[in-house]
């Protein structure tokens, strides 16, 4: 009998909008897989980000895993996550977490966020089930520090200082700025075929 791959032990949960996916969540995913030997980390795609809604026009969810398929194809070790798309409705940690659990049974997780998101982790949805169901990872800058509410295990990972900003990379689709060495090349390629933020077919 043909061998097969052990199922992953160790998996990363890396959420977000990724609007477009960019260079820095790539470092970002690669990074914290090194530091804390996982087997795979999902880049889950959120499908109705409750956190941005009605803050500004997000592009349809479908087009963002698109993207993130293409952003991860060659990377060793990251795989695209379309759990909460095909969910439906807005997206929440908690159940994401819930829906991997029964995917890679037995497997220890890890949620990946930011700095800025691990100050405000008591405030989402059923936080205490995230808490739960896995290891919350917080992504640092080298020198910095970070503010985690008291009363929650966390890990730290530093990871190299890249300011990419989605919101910078939409506007530059607009003013025709380069976009060299900030998305890659097998995501522009998606964008420019649909034709989003403006670009071109």
């Amino acid at each position: 009998m043909p061998e097969t791959d052990p199922p992953p032990r160790r998996v990363g949960l890396f959420g977000g909008t990724f609007d477009p996916p960019h260079v820095g969540h790539l470092v970002t995913a690669v990074n914290v897989s090194h530091a804390l030997e996982l087997d795979v980390v999902v880049l889950m795609v959120a499908n109705v980000p409750w956190q941005k809604e009605g803050s500004r026009t997000i592009t349809p969810a479908v087009d963002r895993l698109a993207m993130v398929e293409a952003a991860v194809r060659d990377v060793p070790g990251l795989v695209p996550g379309r759990q909460e798309i095909d969910h439906g409705g807005p997206s929440y940690t908690a159940d994401t977490l819930a829906v991997l659990a029964e995917q890679y049974p037995g497997a220890e997780f890890f949620t990946i966020i930011g700095d800025d998101a691990a100050a405000g982790l008591r405030t989402w949805t059923r936080w205490e089930e995230v808490v739960e169901r896995s290891q919350v990872v917080v992504v640092d800058r080298p020198g910095e520090s970070v503010e985690v509410d008291g009363g929650i295990e966390w890990i730290r990972v530093e990871v190299p200082r890249l300011e990419v900003s989605s919101t910078d990379l939409r506007a530059r689709f607009t003013d025709g700025r380069p976009l060299d060495y900030l998305v890659t090349q097998p995501v522009l390629d998606v964008i420019r075929a649909r034709g989003l933020y403006g670009a071109s077919r």
